[in-house]
């Protein structure tokens, strides 16, 4: 990480868990004026109830010396974890990659996807998914960099109009 701050990558614990809320909703937040309204208010409810799930998921966060920059929700292969949606996610599953705004182009998202990477193959996974939206414009690049690709057969439909794609 840049600027001389040290950042490490390990598990939440529940005391944590308002902070992470707060992360993601300062990551998300610029997703409200590019996302049609009604969608993003029940994108955002969404996304706040699967950061309160009680299932199997492991919950990873970066820390700076400043406290929580970033989140992550790390999924088992077969966890649902698209609660409501047709998706089927054989492979270990990421979910609301948060970078807070202020720390952005540091490498936080970066070590949190290696973590994962690093975990899921640990669970024997040759494959790690995720879904994100072309208006996630730069996790989409940095996934591409990190070498995971588009998956059409993994691309669903939450809404009219929105297209979520499927990665591995």
């Amino acid at each position: 990480m840049k600027q001389g701050k040290q950042l490490e990558i390990r598990d939440a614990v529940e005391s944590e868990y308002a902070l992470i809320e707060e992360v993601t909703r300062a990551a998300y937040e610029e997703y409200a004026t590019v996302m049609p309204a009604p969608f993003w208010e029940v994108y955002w409810r969404h996304a706040l109830a699967t950061l309160k799930e009680k299932g199997p998921v492991e919950r990873l966060v970066a820390v700076d010396t400043t406290g929580i920059v970033g989140s992550v929700l790390l999924y088992p292969p077969l966890a649902n974890a698209y609660d409501g949606a047709e998706v089927d996610t054989p492979a270990p599953e990421v979910r609301l990659l948060a970078v807070s705004p202020r720390v952005r182009g540091l490498g936080v998202g970066n070590a949190l996807m290696d973590e994962c990477v690093r975990r899921a193959r640990k669970m024997g996974a040759t494959q790690l998914g995720l879904h994100t939206m072309d208006v996630m414009q730069a996790t989409v690049r940095m996934y591409a960099r990190m070498g995971f690709i588009h998956m059409p057969a993994l691309d669903f439909r939450p809404a009219e109009g929105i297209l979520v794609k499927g990665y591995n």
